[in-house]
């Protein structure tokens, strides 16, 4: 490997300073001239009609500046497809907002809110994907009859991936040693926990300018979708830091949108922020995922076709189902190298808090359901896991369906290195003992191991732009709209640029994330951060350094390329003792400003693998995770430490820690989520962690002058599979869905009777 001057050493943050002595300036610390507050009264019934509302009282509170219902709201309408208004007169969770308030001060706003009258007419509800798309199900929307959203939405182009629908089927299944058959779920839809709750401050002016401060990991995601839907007015996004997103606070017209209402609606500034209870009962969660699967194989592990029904509970709207739903097909594919698909997804909803965009995009929902399908065919087969995944994970040449419905050749690496690495750090020969057969066993205490695999061409998705500007005091400055989301994208950028033009750190910059200084960026997503996001940083800071190169050559009578530079000064190639610096020459003639550009390339899957072991205590059905091994290969190390922190992350954030106690529990009675506080939401401390490492390796892929892939998004997605087959094995019996209770571990193992379902 190249020793790099920056990338792949481990420098401090740029914003780090800043966070750590609190000067760093999150939502709910903005606050601007004549600021109101904003409030939502939320439904208290799953499924009802507003029969009638009386904001009368709450308008004649001292301080109360608007009180707006579904008849007042602008007719914006958010969703795919567009089917969700700010206020309904139909309300279809526990939480779904009813009316608006905006106030001089928080306390005004929610006294205003217990003195809004509201008479509703409940309709039954229904939370079970299979139950809502029964013919007598309670129907949500008129416009979707059955409580199945469409699946021709063009979200990610005019041939979206809907279904995976392959070869020859019946050929295939003819062409199998055995078939099995099985029902798996992933739906106990945990809220991926970010620290800070979501918030915004909106700010409309005269007919048609509006600003919006959000703590968004994708701000300018927010202006593409809605500038036109709202009169093509004139839309300033600016984005805050963000205290931990884990891919939740992308989409965010849920918060944007009331605070933009009342902001039109009282013509000042308006805070909408929501408490962590709200966060935790009204934000958008998980998808829910069950799959019943069927899988034809052969003895040596090839599986010669797989069929499916995935039925996607996205809850009381649509947020972005369609494109989870795409992508996640495509990494099935590339998973598992087969021939013969019919995998069919149903996208259903219920009368619960919808889901959204959480890290893992649709394909961890999926893959948490499908691979235990698939361990069932292994074990038949008696196949090593990981001689399995090693066999069937997509390989160079290989091709694959992806999300935009085009067919994609793999151009990347083949990972069998990387698991073979992580196999051996894990010491997975000797503690696999077969399936269904714990490690070891020491009186009441079993413990097991297993393996999951995860990956996504998304790495390369969507495009981006960018500028880097080149200053006569030999200091760069990047103009780019990415979002500090809380894993150091922004510094690992500087980084990019630094080594390109051979400037310290501290002589690069970043432009605040300003929709008015910045050109079109979709954010940090998908682990799109290193290759596509910083295709197009390194692309600008060599055409700038070109131009450079250009303008100063006539000073050495050489050519162009003949030049380099270092530390702001110019010199001759092999001639490093006569230098000039730039300002020499840039301080009449100007910034040099570089531009950048990245297409889509959905032709680099990345890669990740964990292995866990568990212990099960058979007496009281407690699972304890014991150790975590994550393996993968991102061709070059940007940041070291960055890395270390994405690979550590795979615990929580609606991560591993989904398979054993972190969920939203739904009380179906009632429709109401029991667990939305820090204290009843179970989640790990810092004293609870298991013993953790990490196998990376650094083979260079074909993506840009550093040779490296992103894999933030993907590191927890793996995880909970392979704590399901860790846990089967070590008490002998397969558990079907998640979490691991001890309730379910107990009833798998006899000793007591089935638990209440969760949903």
């Amino acid at each position: 490997m190249k020793d790099y001057r920056f990338i792949g050493k481990s420098t401090p943050r740029k914003d780090a300073l800043d966070i750590v002595t609190g000067r760093t300036k999150f939502i709910n610390d903005l606050t601007i001239p004549n600021m109101l507050y904003g409030k939502v009264l939320r439904s208290p019934l799953p499924h009802a009609l507003i029969k009638s509302i009386d904001t009368t009282e709450a308008m004649r509170l001292q301080g109360v500046k608007a009180v707006l219902t579904y008849k007042d709201v602008p007719d914006w309408k958010a969703g795919f497809p567009h089917h969700v208004r700010i206020l309904d007169s139909k309300v279809r969770y526990v939480g779904e907002g009813v009316a608006l308030v905006a106030a001089e001060t928080e306390d005004i706003a929610e006294e205003a809110l217990r003195l809004i009258k509201v008479e509703y007419e409940p309709l039954p509800a229904v939370y079970d994907v299979e139950e809502s798309i029964k013919p007598d199900a309670p129907q949500l929307y008129d416009q979707f009859p059955g409580n199945v959203f469409p699946q021709d939405n063009v979200v990610f182009g005019p041939h979206t991936l809907n279904e995976v629908v392959i070869g020859d089927i019946e050929k295939g299944f003819e062409e199998a040693d055995f078939i099995v058959e099985g029902t798996y779920a992933y739906e106990n839809i945990p809220n991926p926990l970010p620290p800070e709750s979501p918030g915004v401050i909106a700010l409309w002016e005269g007919t048609d300018n509006l600003t919006v401060w959000l703590a968004s990991q994708g701000p300018q995601i927010f202006k593409a979708a809605f500038q036109r839907r709202m009169g093509n007015i004139n839309l300033q996004s600016l984005g805050n830091p963000v205290g931990g997103s884990y891919g939740s606070k992308y989409m965010s017209w849920q918060y944007a949108l009331p605070a933009v209402a009342l902001s039109k609606a009282t013509g000042k500034p308006v805070k909408f922020c929501y408490g962590k209870a709200e966060h935790l009962a009204a934000f958008t969660l998980r998808l829910g995922s069950r799959i019943h699967g069927k899988v034809g194989m052969k003895k040596d592990g090839t599986v010669t076709a797989l069929s499916g029904d995935w039925l996607v509970n996205s809850g009381s709207f649509s947020e972005a189902t369609q494109g989870m739903v795409a992508v996640g097909c495509g990494e099935a594919q590339l998973m598992l190298r087969c021939k013969n698909w019919s995998f069919i997804p149903k996208m259903v909803c219920t009368n619960r808090t919808a889901s959204g965009q959480v890290r893992g995009f649709g394909g961890q929902e999926l893959k948490c359901a499908l691979t235990p399908i698939l361990t069932m065919g292994m074990e038949k087969a008696d196949v090593d896991p990981v001689d399995f995944f090693k066999k069937n994970y997509v390989k160079a040449g290989d091709g694959f369906y992806w999300r935009d419905g085009d067919w994609w050749v793999c151009r990347g690496i083949d990972y069998s290195n990387a698991i073979n690495q992580g196999a051996e750090t894990f010491g997975w020969k000797e503690k696999w003992k077969g399936w269904l057969k714990p490690t070891s066993v020491n009186g009441a205490k079993y413990r097991g191991v297993g393996v999951g695999v995860h990956g996504n061409a998304d790495a390369g998705e969507d495009v981006s732009e960018v500028y880097v500007r080149l200053e006569p005091n030999g200091s760069a400055i990047i103009h780019c709209g990415i979002a500090e989301h809380g894993t150091g994208q922004r510094s690992s950028i500087c980084k990019m640029v630094a080594e390109v033009l051979q400037l310290p750190l501290d002589r690069v910059y970043v432009t605040p994330t300003d929709s008015l200084v910045n050109p079109i960026e979709i954010g940090p997503v998908g682990s799109r951060g290193t290759y596509a996001i910083g295709g197009a940083v390194i692309a600008a800071a060599e055409d700038a350094k070109r131009q450079l190169f250009e303008l100063m050559a006539p000073k050495f009578k050489v050519k162009p390329e003949d030049l380099e530079t270092e530390d702001g000064m110019v010199y001759v190639k092999g001639k490093p003792d006569k230098r000039i610096p730039w300002i020499k020459e840039m301080q009449y003639y100007g910034s040099i400003m570089g531009h950048g550009r990245f297409e889509s390339d959905f032709s680099i899957p990345n890669f990740m693998m964990i292995f866990t072991e568990v212990e099960v205590d058979t007496e009281t059905g407690k699972v304890d995770l014991i150790r975590v091994v994550g393996t993968t290969d991102v061709g070059q190390v940007i940041d070291p430490l960055s890395l270390t922190n994405q690979l550590n992350g795979c615990l929580g954030s609606a991560g591993i820690d989904s398979a054993i106690f972190e969920e939203t529990v739904l009380d179906t009675r009632l429709g109401r989520i029991m667990n939305c506080n820090m204290i009843d939401y179970k989640w790990r401390t810092f004293s609870e962690l298991p013993e953790m490492e990490h196998s990376i390796l650094e083979t260079p892929f074909p993506t840009h002058r550093f040779h490296a892939i992103g894999v933030g998004e993907i590191t927890p997605s793996p995880g909970p599979s392979a704590v399901l087959m860790a846990v089967s094995n070590a008490i002998g019996v397969r558990i079907h869905d998640y979490p691991l209770t001890p309730d379910k571990v107990l009833s798998a193992l006899g000793k007591i009777g089935s638990p209440m379902r969760r949903e």
